[in-house]
């Protein structure tokens, strides 16, 4: 009995045995051909194959854009993530017979969210996207029939199901719609994120902010988004794309470096201000374009910056970047340089008279004129101060030609030596010329010099100044001599901690001897309290500045209109601020005081009340100031119910017509009947939307309304003939 439990356990562990060595060499096999597979070419494929269905390498990272701000932390421009909507229809999990059963809900859905295809388009749109997929699988199946090894291109991998790209609360919302509530690799939905530019304040400081190209990464195609490109783009990172359980996941493997936030100078009051003051005169003159700067005088920092050019719908909108491109002869904005300089020199003294007797003086048979010449008054003579303060060109003619006529080189030094002809860079980039001043030299090769040149330029002809130049020279007057760079960008900040700050450059220490500068500054002071700057004289504080009127070269000729500018500084005794405004191109007569000058006052008294707080002595009431509200014009009935409610004395009308003008007349609002004829455009100027708009309508005029408060001007003439069904266009401000 042992002897034969011996012999069957030999045999069974025989039988083992055998067993063991089959799987012990069929392991080894199998580990052979997997090490064969794995080192060869075959093995390579299958690995690129598999990391194809499973990895996605080396997808980029966007970083985000630096925000761009005002001094005080107002969002200029800003990035926000946008996406662009795609379908996979070879997605794995997506599954025919659900896809069709609910195409038409998601369809209605994505009609009334996105209204730009209709419900059919969008449902055509998906269902022909899933034939195409099914189209290119047997297309597959066939090349596989047939042994062809041929790759099939997937057309319906990804299908852009959504025109716009759409926020990431636009995003969320979609997710919720039929069919696409599914994980991704049952619904196809890709989001593929890119990051878009946003300006929180619209076009405010346009130009100057400047532009990023429609492709963000390329970058900022203009201003201060072209200057500063390579700080605020940041540095692009880089993730791969796993397939995990089905999922796909993103693996970061370098990490994105966000862009530097750039804090800029302006201040967002300001530039409103500025802005809409220098609208408001180019829409009143039909100028072509025009530009207003106002700066800090004492750090160089710009607060506020407009260039606006007339479009060709006849709106303004910021343009060209006037401000530091607009090559022009300045004009009397220049006699001022002109002045300083024979100071400097001992050339003359303020009180030093000249003879222009009727206002025309002849110099090599070219006639130097006066503004004045042709009224056949005789000055006799003037003094250097009566010269500036009435713009005299034959006063500064004579100036120049006392102490340079042999000798110009010296006058051109001394432009030099104010630091005017510097070449210099500015925070918006600009190409050649545009942005450095152009005055000419005695033996510039390039720029011929005339017989006549050196009496032109001293009083702003044949040379060409941009207007920031002309800012800085007087904002160098009003900063005790020391001129400096007007800038924008301040601040780099990176995670809210401060990078770098940049302040003004100093460009001239000193740009003349201090009694001089004495001299200048009561000149200047004298042309606002007596001379062409009258109008531009504030009951508020002093203003210091000159008026400058330009006529513009073309056609080789001087028939191509005016450039009027003023350029000062407030309050004259303590200078805070220096400005200027120049328009290009004014209808009626041209003025640099009634215009560009009427500009600066608005913008000086403006700034000055947001600026500078005064004592309770300062601000007490005057009594001889209206202080009852100003009511519209419009519907008497609606508006005679709200005096009623406020205990404001009124009148009763007159008339039978309820459409009235009112005006108040120390005792109570009277009100005035409006005239209302059959077939003629009603008068809607001064009245609210609702009344306008109503009235309008209702005599058959269909209506375009822009801005908001009362309407300042109507595109129809009051009581002009009527067209029914024409479109009248009405601003309110």
């Amino acid at each position: 009995m042992g002897k034969k439990a011996d012999e069957n356990k030999k045999a069974i562990l025989g039988r083992y045995g055998i067993i063991v060595s089959f799987l012990l060499l069929f392991g080894m096999m199998i580990i052979f051909s997997a090490g064969r597979i794995a080192f060869s070419a075959e093995g390579r494929k299958w690995r690129e194959v598999g990391e194809k269905e499973t990895i996605i390498k080396d997808r980029i990272i966007l970083p985000k854009r630096g925000n761009i701000y005002t001094y005080d932390g107002k969002l200029l421009a800003t990035s926000e993530p946008l996406f662009s909507i795609y379908m996979d229809f070879w997605a794995e999990g997506m599954q025919k017979d659900t896809l069709m059963k609910y195409v038409g809900d998601l369809s209605a859905a994505l009609s009334k969210k996105f209204p730009d295809r209709t419900a059919t388009q969008y449902r055509n749109l998906i269902i022909n996207g899933w034939k195409l997929r099914e189209k290119e699988q047997q297309q597959i199946e066939e090349n596989n029939r047939r042994g062809i090894d041929k790759r099939v291109t997937l057309k319906s991998r990804y299908v852009r199901i959504l025109r716009p790209d759409i926020s990431y609360v636009d995003l969320k919302e979609i997710r919720t719609y039929p069919f696409l509530n599914q994980r991704s690799n049952r619904s196809g939905l890709i989001a593929e994120e890119k990051n878009a530019r946003k300006r929180p304040f619209g076009n405010l400081a346009n130009r100057t902010v400047g532009n990023v190209y429609k492709d963000l990464a390329k970058g900022g195609a203009s201003g201060l988004e072209m200057k500063y490109d390579s700080l605020l783009r940041g540095v692009e990172g880089v993730k791969s794309r796993q397939k995990i359980q089905g999922r796909w996941t993103d693996i970061e493997e370098v990490a994105a470096k966000d862009g530097y936030d750039i804090i800029t100078t302006l201040d967002a009051d300001i530039q409103d201000i500025t802005e809409r003051a220098l609208r408001a005169k180019l829409e009143e003159t039909s100028a072509e374009s025009g530009t207003a700067i106002i700066m800090e005088t004492k750090t160089g920092e710009i607060k506020g910056i407009a260039n606006l050019d007339r479009m060709s719908n006849g709106n303004y909108a910021e343009g060209n970047p006037n401000a530091f491109s607009y090559m022009n002869e300045p004009g009397s904005t220049f006699k001022t340089v002109t002045v300083m300089v024979a100071l400097d020199d001992g050339i003359v003294a303020p009180t030093d008279s000249f003879h222009v007797g009727n206002g025309l003086y002849q110099y090599n048979r070219r006639w130097v004129r006066d503004h004045y010449w042709r009224r056949g008054q005789d000055r006799g003579y003037l003094t250097v101060i009566e010269g500036m303060e009435i713009s005299s060109n034959v006063v500064m003619a004579k100036i120049v030609l006392k102490g340079y006529e042999k000798n110009p080189e010296k006058f051109v030094k001394g432009i030099d030596r104010i630091g005017l002809r510097k070449s210099l860079t500015w925070d918006v980039p600009l190409n050649g010329i545009e942005g450095t001043s152009s005055i000419r030299y005695p033996d510039d090769k390039i720029n011929y010099w005339s017989k006549t040149t050196l009496p032109w330029m001293s009083y702003g002809y044949e040379s060409k100044v941009p207007p920031i130049y002309i800012l800085m020279f007087y904002n160098g007057i009003a900063n005790g001599g020391k001129m400096i760079k007007p800038f924008i960008a301040k601040t780099l900040v990176k995670d809210g901690k401060v990078e770098q700050e940049y302040r003004a450059e100093v460009i001239n220490e000193k740009i003349c001897k201090d009694s001089t500068l004495a001299q200048i500054h009561r000149m200047l002071q004298g042309v606002v309290e007596n001379g062409t700057g009258k109008v531009v004289k504030s009951d508020f504080f002093d203003i210091a500045g000159k008026t400058g009127t330009a006529q513009i070269a073309g056609g080789g000729g001087y028939n191509n209109g005016y450039f009027v500018s003023f350029c000062g500084y407030f309050p004259a005794d303590n200078p805070q601020y220096t400005c200027f405004v120049g328009i290009r191109k004014p209808q009626g007569s041209p003025s640099g005081g009634l215009q560009a000058g009427m500009v600066f006052k608005n913008i000086a008294e403006q700034t000055f009340v947001r600026r500078t707080r005064q004592t309770v002595e300062e601000v007490r009431i005057d009594s001889a100031l209206q202080k009852m509200p100003v009511v519209k014009n419009g519907s008497w009935e609606n508006n005679q119910a709200v005096l009623s409610m406020m205990d404001f004395k009124s009148a009763m009308s007159d008339s039978a017509s309820d459409w009235v003008t009112v005006k108040y007349d120390s005792v109570l609002y009277q009100p005035e009947a409006l005239t209302i004829a059959r077939n003629t455009v009603p008068r809607v100027i001064g009245m609210g939307a609702r009344d306008a708009v109503y009235l309008l309508e209702k005599s058959g005029l269909r209506v375009n309304l822009t801005g908001s408060g009362k309407v300042v001007s109507q595109s129809f003439a009051p009581q002009s003939k009527l067209v029914k069904g024409t479109t009248i266009s009405i601003t309110l401000r």
